[in-house]
């Protein structure tokens, strides 16, 4: 006979009968439940198991049973991966003795860290300009109430894994805002906080993060341990006994010393791509090599020495939960609306290229018609497109699975009965009786770069021998340089793999259970509703992915490559870029998409009109600036008596007559006064002979301007907006603009960085910037 006690509202009482059936002898021990054998000695004749606390007999020389220690799992996920980060530590935990109970942020009805014992472990991605994930935005609120005290999470020991992209400005700010919080209200490292980098590759950092998470959780606990047991002591001595008290944790100099310092973002790969040795190596399979390879340069599907010949420490292989059943039926067919917000179907009235046809870019400016939808925005909002994938990679990747004779079968997806995952669910993102290629193109993002877990699953699938070794180097440790390289860096997706590796053939429910939901994607809008009321204008340019070694075939982004496809019988080729023309034509024939707003909350134009603003944009990161400039118009025509503040614009493109996107709108700015300051550079025209140097980047024009820039910021409290890319320009202007600041008020560059940090803070120095 075995007993289970969950509730925690009889922890107290339990505690009571366990002090006078057991005795002194006895101490606290962090756990989460388990079968307790009924002894008929007397000794044990009230054992008991409290939710969160293990009465344990001392002086017994046998356990009553085998337990395993419990840790609250928390996670934040925008698009899935701290989700699935958080269930492989989640799978990983019972290997180590532990459970976890997992728990998304914003289900704050299922935990509660103002009474929780145990250790907590937190998972959370960044989005935006550094915002924490919508799941845990309601979180981060209520930890950052003013009216909690210091000492609010003074009994609370976590752990913290931040996730972000170094490209990015605020880098894993999400993470760090939680951690900072809790720090704030007493709360206690117990494990040095990790920040990966999606820039450089999540896994460098998650990787050896979850392999030290075990001994400092476990070095956690032994603390909780020695504390419960020394109050346990200290209340006998002074006869009383504790009603219901939680075990408080040991002090903060307990924290796991070995990881307290350690830098996790800035860990460095080894010689061999492993990473360093100030983590335990993992426990994982052993996996020798099978072949020599006579090849000097390693490929995607050939490694050469060391890695061909070195052993491997391969991942366990993750536990399959999906069984599909294909049934003959009709299906789904129309495009999957968002279970969060309100998606509508819209007419694209127009479509017009920007760019000269020699351009190395083609950016096309789309109009979408609102007039029959209540959609409104302001100027600096963006919005999201729903996009299928490529019916012709979907085609493909039917061919590849052999199954194109289902097609069109709907598939059913049921739990495995005896699967290991923990976590195991089926994806609420498919609907049900969707059809195979309704799944393929509307549901899974079949060109995500796949992971190394998913990797370590094609290799069982995988007959061939070479192929087989040669997954399993991409997918170990040491095999990680060459991830990256022939992986991740050219963004290959499980059809690149799937032609790569012949003889692999893994079945559908594989590929659901390992490719993410497919997202919508995010534009800024180009237009003010005041401008043009009705309309929606934004600009884009078509992604292109060029051929190479692992991906043979050129391909388009999947939204990109989609719009450009869907809006070709209306599309207007502009010799010289400018506004879009009417298109006679019955709106029920217009191309249409399926849209939902993502208002911003601080990308706007400053409440006050008398404010200064500078606003640097190259390229299509002009678009949110053209609607700033239409609003600003409307603005000066309804207030004409009015002293507007300054609105300076520093504009970048590659050549003046190929891709100077809207430049007739920005003369016209420019004239009527709506715009005071126009600051444009072309990086790539030769300049002839007797010209001098010009700049050739927006940065170079923000430091030429660096007196007027920092009057506009930090005597007249004016703000400064940048759109634009991520990995150069953004992180460049940044630099220019704490070299300005060091310049112009004569100090070191730590000050300057943070007087341009106090700007953020304030709310003047905003971004709309992406990789």
């Amino acid at each position: 006979m075995s007993i289970a006690i969950h509730p925690a509202s009889i922890q107290s009482r339990l505690a009571s009968i366990l002090r006078t059936s057991i005795g002194r002898n006895a101490c606290a021990v962090p756990l989460y439940c388990a079968a307790v054998p009924h002894y008929n000695s007397q000794r044990w004749k009230s054992v008991v198991l409290l939710l969160g606390t293990f009465r344990y007999c001392w002086s017994c020389p046998v356990m009553p049973c085998e337990v395993k220690d419990r840790f609250l799992l928390l996670y934040g996920s925008q698009c899935g991966q701290a989700q699935a980060i958080a269930e492989e530590i989640c799978e990983k935990a019972s290997e180590h003795k532990f459970v976890a109970d997992v728990c998304c942020l914003s289900q704050q009805e299922k935990y509660n860290l103002e009474k929780e014992t145990s250790p907590v472990v937190i998972v959370v991605s960044t989005t935006g300009d550094g915002e924490p994930p919508d799941t845990a935005i309601k979180f981060v609120k209520s930890i950052r109430a003013k009216a909690l005290p210091p000492d609010h999470f003074a009994h609370l020991r976590y752990a913290l894994l931040g996730l972000g992209d170094s490209n990015y400005t605020n880098f894993c700010n999400g993470g760090k805002t939680i951690d900072r919080c809790l720090q704030e209200l007493g709360a206690q490292r117990f494990y040095a906080t990790g920040h990966a980098d999606d820039g450089v590759g999540l896994e460098l950092v998650v990787e050896p993060w979850i392999d030290g998470l075990w001994s400092a959780t476990k070095k956690a606990l032994t603390s909780s341990i020695s504390t419960a047991r020394n109050k346990m002591e200290a209340s006998d001595h002074a006869g009383v006994v504790p009603n219901g008290e939680c075990e408080t944790f040991a002090d903060k100099e307990t924290v796991d010393n070995s990881a307290t310092h350690l830098n996790l973002h800035l860990l460095k790969l080894n010689d061999s791509g492993g990473l360093g040795s100030k983590f335990p190596e993992p426990v994982s399979d052993k996996t020798k090599p099978v072949t020599e390879t006579t090849s000097s340069e390693p490929s995607l599907t050939r490694s050469i020495p060391p890695l061909a010949k070195s052993a491997l420490n391969v991942p366990a292989m993750p536990p399959e939960y999906l069984d599909v059943e294909f049934l003959v039926v009709s299906g789904q067919e129309a495009c999957p609306l968002s279970t969060q917000e309100t998606v509508y179907q819209v007419p694209v009235t127009g479509a017009l290229q920007i760019t000269q046809k020699d351009a190395v870019k083609t950016a096309l400016l789309l109009e979408l018609d609102l007039s029959e939808t209540p959609i409104s925005y302001q100027p600096g909002d963006s919005f999201n497109i729903s996009c299928p994938n490529s019916s012709n990679e979907v085609e493909q990747l039917i061919l590849r699975l052999e199954l194109a004779e289902k097609k069109d079968h709907c598939v059913k997806l049921k739990l495995k009965p005896d699967t290991k995952k923990k976590v195991a669910q089926l994806p609420a993102y498919i609907p049900e009786n969707s059809t195979l290629r309704y799944l393929l193109t509307w549901c899974l993002e079949i060109r995500a770069v796949p992971k190394k877990a998913f990797l370590r699953a094609l290799v069982e699938y995988t007959t061939d021998s070479c192929e087989k070794r040669r997954l399993q180097e991409l997918c170990s440790k040491q095999g990680s340089a060459d991830y990256n390289r022939f992986v991740r860096d050219p963004s290959l997706c499980v059809l690149d793999l799937l032609h790569a590796f012949s003889s692999c053939s893994p079945p559908l429910c594989l590929l659901i259970e390992h490719l993410p939901k497919l997202q919508p994607r995010s534009y800024s809008a180009a237009s003010s509703s005041s401008f043009h009321p009705g309309k929606l204008h934004f600009v884009f340019n078509i992604v292109e992915f060029p051929s190479c070694s692992e991906r043979p075939i050129p391909r388009r982004g999947v939204c990109t490559g989609w719009l450009s496809k869907l809006v070709s019988p209306i599309l207007q080729i502009s010799e010289t870029p400018g506004k879009l023309s009417e298109v006679g034509q019955d709106h029920s024939l217009f191309p249409k998409v399926s849209i939902c707003t993502r208002p911003n909350s601080t990308f706007h134009l400053p409440s006050d009109l008398s404010v200064p603003f500078i606003m640097v944009g190259p390229g299509t990161g002009v678009a949110p600036f053209i609607g700033f400039l239409q609003h600003r118009e409307k603005q000066r025509q309804e207030n004409p008596d009015f002293h507007f503040g300054e609105t300076w614009l520093f504009f970048g493109c590659r050549h003046k007559d190929k891709d100077f996107l809207f430049r007739d709108e920005l003369r016209h700015f420019l004239e009527n006064g709506t715009l005071t300051h126009l600051k444009i550079c072309f990086s790539r025209d030769l300049l002839g002979s007797t010209e001098e140097a010009k700049p050739k980047y927006v940065q170079d024009n923000l430091r030429l301007c660096a007196q007027d820039l920092t009057r506009i910021l930090l005597k007249e409290n004016g703000c400064i907006y940048v759109c634009g890319d991520a990995k150069n320009m953004a992180k460049d202007v940044n630099e220019a603009l704490i070299d300005i600041v060091g310049k112009e008020l004569q100090i070191d560059k730590l000050e300057a960085m943070n007087v341009v940090a106090g700007l953020r803070d304030k709310k003047c120095y905003l971004q709309d910037i992406w990789g």
